[in-house]
This record gives C-alpha cells, sequence and structure tokens, in this order.
C-alpha cells in the first residue's frame, strides 16, 4: 500500500522561491569584482535568476547541456545557481585556480557549451579559449561600463543578456533526480573527475545541513562562505543558507584577512565558514593589529584538519565557538561536523577540544565504515585505523563519463582515500590520506598528526609533514616549516617542543624551514608538490636550512 501524498519533486528552484516569498527582504550583500559592494534581496535574486533562464532559453541552452562557472562567490553566481538548473541544465562551476591544462581538460570533459566568467578570468580564458572544444558562447558577468576590450568570440555582457528578457518564467517539473551541478576533483591524482549531482541529492543535503547537527544556520544568522562558490558547491552553504532565508555576505575575489575582518565587522556576520588557510590569514591579521571580532559567533572549518592551536585561539581568544566538518566533492560534499553530543558539554575545555579535534560525527544520510586492506571491517573503538569507506543518497554512484570507477564497490560503498578511526561515539578522524601516509619500519604515522603537533609551538605559522626515503626503516617523517612572523624559532626547538606529545619512533628526522608551503587548487597542503621538492631528504634539498 502506497501512502496518499501529494507527489512533489525536489527541486533546486524550490529553495529560491521559498526565499523570495518567506524571506523576501533578507540581504545578499557581495563584494564586488568591479570595487563597490553590492546589496540585493532574495525577492530581486529570484527575479533575476528568472531573467537569466529565459535568456539562457534564448540561446538555445537545453536540458542535460553543461553550463559552466569561472566565479568568485557573489549575487551574479548565486543567481546562476538556480537559473541553469531550473531549466534542467547542469551548472558546471569550474576551479579557477587549477592549471590553464586542467581547465582546459575540464571544461572539455564536461563538453559546456557556455561559459560565464568574472571579470578577473578574462586573461585566463583569453589564453585557453582555443582549446576549448565545446563553448560556443562567453558571458562576461559586469555590466556594459565595466566590459572588457576582448578578442573572445561570441562575447556577451551578462547584464544586458538578462536585461533583455522579462521575469515571467514558470520553472518547469523537472525529474529530482536529473543531475543539477557538476563540480571536478582536484586531479591530485591522474585527470580531474566529475561529480555530476542531482536535485534530489543537493536537496536532501540541504536540508540535513540546515539541521542543528548539520551546519545550524538560520533566518537568524548572517552568514559569510569564505570557501569558493567554485569548490563543492561552496560546501552547500549558498543552498543552505537560502533555504533558511539567511542573511548572506560574499566576499568576491577579496579573502585576504584585513579585506574578511572589514565584511565581517561591517556586515556583523554571525557565522563564516573557510579552509585553514583562511582562518590563518585572519588571525594573523587579528594578531598584527589588536582587532577583535564584535559579531562572530561560530566558525566552520573543512578541507583539512583544523590544528589545536587554532581551535583554542578562536574560542578562548576571541569568543568564536569552531565546528570541524569534512567531507568531499564526492559527497555533495559534507559528510561529517563536530557538533559535539549532549554528555561532552560540561568537560573541561580541554576535553571538549580534544573531541573538536575529530572530523565530526556522520550526519544523518550519510554511513561510515573503516575496513583492512583484505575489506574487513574494523572496530570502532577509537584505535583501529582503516580505510574510510561512505555511502548515502547524496554521494556519487560513478565518476561522470569516466571508467576509472574502481573506488565504488558494487554493494554501494565509496573508498574516500583517506584513514580515519571511529570511535563508540561515532566520531571519524581523519589519520591521513592513504597516499600521504608515513610508513615507517612496517608502522604507519600520521602526517597530519605531525603538522598540527608542529603548529601548537607560537613560533610554526604553518607545518607540513611527508615522508622521505630512508635505507633502514622504508621511511621517515621530514617536517616542513614556516615560520609565523617574527619568530626566529629552530629545529631542535620545534622538536623539544614535539617530544612530550609525539612517540619517540614518530618524531621527525628532519625539520627544514620554507617562505611558504605550497598548496593545492582547495586550499590543503600540496604534499605531492613537497614530495617532489624533498624527494632526496630535507638537507639535500633544502641545503642545510634547519
Amino acid at each position: 500500500m502506497r501512502g496518499l501524498m501529494q507527489d512533489w519533486p525536489l527541486l533546486i528552484p524550490s529553495l529560491i522561491e521559498h526565499a523570495a516569498r518567506y524571506h523576501g527582504d533578507e540581504e545578499i550583500v557581495s563584494r564586488s569584482v568591479e570595487g563597490p559592494i553590492h546589496r540585493c534581496t532574495y525577492r530581486d535574486v529570484s527575479l533575476r535568476a528568472k531573467r537569466l533562464a529565459n535568456a539562457l532559453q534564448g540561446l538555445g541552452a537545453r536540458p542535460g547541456d553543461r553550463i559552466a562557472t569561472l566565479a568568485w562567490n557573489g549575487y551574479r553566481h548565486l543567481e546562476l545557481y538556480f537559473a541553469v538548473p531550473g531549466i534542467g541544465a547542469v551548472c558546471h562551476t569550474v576551479n579557477p585556480r587549477l592549471f590553464d591544462e586542467q581547465i582546459v581538460f575540464i571544461i572539455n570533459h564536461a563538453g559546456d557549451r557556455y561559459l560565464f566568467l568574472d571579470l578577473s578570468f578574462v586573461p585566463l580564458v583569453e589564453r585557453i579559449a582555443p582549446k576549448l572544444a565545446s563553448v560556443e558562447g562567453y558571458v562576461i558577468m559586469t555590466d556594459r561600463d565595466h566590459m572588457p576590450e576582448s578578442a573572445l568570440a561570441n562575447l556577451l555582457c551578462y547584464e544586458e543578456l538578462i536585461g533583455g528578457h522579462n521575469a515571467d518564467h514558470e520553472w518547469p517539473k523537472l525529474d529530482e533526480r536529473d543531475a543539477a551541478g557538476l563540480c571536478y576533483t582536484s586531479g591530485t591524482t591522474g585527470d580531474p573527475k566529475g561529480a555530476l549531482y542531482s536535485h534530489r541529492a543537493i536537496l536532501l543535503h540541504t536540508f540535513f545541513q540546515c539541521s542543528t547537527y548539520g551546519l545550524g544556520i538560520s533566518n537568524r544568522d548572517t552568514a559569510m562562505p569564505v570557501v569558493p562558490m567554485f569548490h563543492a558547491n561552496s560546501w552547500g552553504i549558498p543552498h543552505v543558507a537560502t533555504m533558511c532565508g539567511a542573511r548572506q555576505i560574499y566576499p568576491g575575489p577579496k579573502v585576504d584577512g584585513a579585506s574578511l575582518y572589514e565584511l565581517i565587522e561591517a556586515e556583523r556576520v554571525t557565522f563564516a565558514a573557510g579552509v585553514p588557510t583562511v582562518w590563518l590569514g585572519l588571525l594573523e591579521f587579528l594578531k598584527q593589529s589588536g582587532n577583535r571580532f564584535t559579531t562572530l559567533e561560530r566558525a566552520l572549518i573543512g578541507g583539512s584538519a583544523t590544528p589545536r592551536s587554532m581551535i583554542e585561539t578562536l574560542e578562548a581568544g576571541y569568543g568564536v565557538e569552531v565546528t570541524h566538518a569534512w567531507g568531499m566533492t564526492e559527497m555533495t560534499p559534507v559528510g561529517t561536523t563536530g557538533i559535539l553530543k549532549k554528555k561532552h558539554l560540561g568537560l573541561p575545555d580541554e576535553a571538549r577540544r580534544d573531541k573538536k579535534l575529530h572530523q565530526g560525527r556522520a550526519v544523518y544520510g550519510v554511513e561510515l565504515k573503516i575496513v583492512d586492506e583484505e575489506g574487513n571491517e574494523l572496530a570502532r573503538d577509537g584505535k583501529a585505523a582503516g580505510r574510510l569507506l561512505v555511502r548515502g543518497p547524496w554521494i556519487v554512484s560513478a565518476y561522470y563519463n569516466s571508467d576509472e570507477n574502481e573506488r565504488f564497490s558494487r554493494d554501494g560503498w565509496f573508498d574516500t582515500g583517506d584513514v580515519a578511526t571511529l570511535d563508540e561515539d561515532g566520531y571519524m578522524t581523519i589519520t591521513d590520506r592513504s597516499k600521504d601516509v608515513i610508513k615507517s619500519g612496517g608502522e604507519w604515522i600520521s602526517s597530519i598528526f605531525l603538522e598540527n603537533t608542529a603548529m601548537g609551538h607560537p613560533g610554526v605559522a604553518e607545518a607540513g609533514a611527508i615522508a622521505v626515503p630512508h635505507p633502514k626503516w622504508g621511511e621517515r617523517p621530514l617536517l616542513v616549516v614556516v615560520r609565523a612572523k617574527g619568530s626566529k624559532v629552530g629545529a631542535q626547538e620545534i622538536l623539544d617542543y614535539m617530544r612530550d606529545k609525539v612517540a619517540k619512533w614518530q618524531l621527525p628526522d628532519e625539520v627544514v624551514f620554507v617562505d611558504e608551503i605550497p598548496h593545492t587548487a582547495t586550499g590543503k597542503i600540496s604534499k605531492k608538490t613537497l614530495r617532489e621538492r624533498f624527494a632526496e631528504g630535507g638537507r639535500a634539498c633544502a641545503r642545510g636550512r634547519t
């Protein structure tokens, strides 16, 4: 017997229509690429998204077509988030921080018909346009007064494009399982791979992230996603904030510490989200300027492991509650959040922060398990470490247009490539990426643990740990350090600091200092680059800079 419920599909345009109807006067504030702060409302975004939908159909866009974006976080990008999937097309957000060759591969692999780009990326697109086989036209996301001189073929101005159409548009009733969004992995191993999201997956992800055990955003919040809209849908925050009618603040291209602080204070931001490198920049600005947050209440940190020192500084030093989260492009993307359980709230500060160092507990809709090399499930005791597998309704079942699907099992599990532990309360801790774990004398050493321990020293701004060859032990850890501004800390001082926090056999054999640690296009430490640079060990490659 079937239930007697109305059968309405879960579709992305329903988010902006709900927000326009019930939160229509809430602001969307953007630092524009042109410079000024732009203000509009959910009601404005809804009307402009409908104009854009009509414009796309006028260009001949059809259901299933891929429409690409190369854009910062801003109101025009948000309009594309709703208009493109709203007509049945696929919104393909391209990461401009990738290498030119990777961007060309991604756009050609996706078969994008049109490319929408911010002014910042005109030179980039001009370089690669001759290699883009499927792109029929380019739309620069600005007005006529700011349109640049460009030799790009079939070039259109965004404001003129939507200005030529009215807002009389009725969103079609699509199948909720139709494709709606496309994001590619960063391609740190092999070619980038596409995660093709459905309306249903994005809406389910949004529902659960609106909960207290998700992102916990409500209409009472002013939310600022610093994580880019071209990176895994900005962790779903634009959809989540729209569903609950939160005021949204978009930083555009200026994500340095001073610019972010200025926007947080001017717009009275209560919730902000970004990778650790973003928060490092903010904290460095606060330290140098002596400023403090006056409205910021909560910080969501993900993308890579959050050091204890960062959690302590934000919470004890600035009164900002930190939530650690984890996910992947393949997971739409959030899988776990570090919201504490009731029984942990009364713990002493140190014990509570021990819990916050975990990547968190699975939200409803995500299942986790850890397995050994033979695929046997391991104990959830917080000690056994194994390959982390996930499954759920917003986790991809295969890569888009790819034969490289060996990470997907027949019974529906996806191998994340992470090595993790799970404890009896369900808290998951990433101990390493499987390709980054240091295998020394038959034992595993977590590079993440070494990095976070080193960053507890006040003289260390950032640290990266990698494996280097060793004739006896196979591999040994090398620690690469960026000193904090004004610090003269030496290698021995760092090792002495780590000595009572790390098992003796896990201590790095060497510490080398660099001016800057390389990062991937998604803000994570590029271990691959470090391994290439220090392939022969620290002293050989750093010329003894310890």
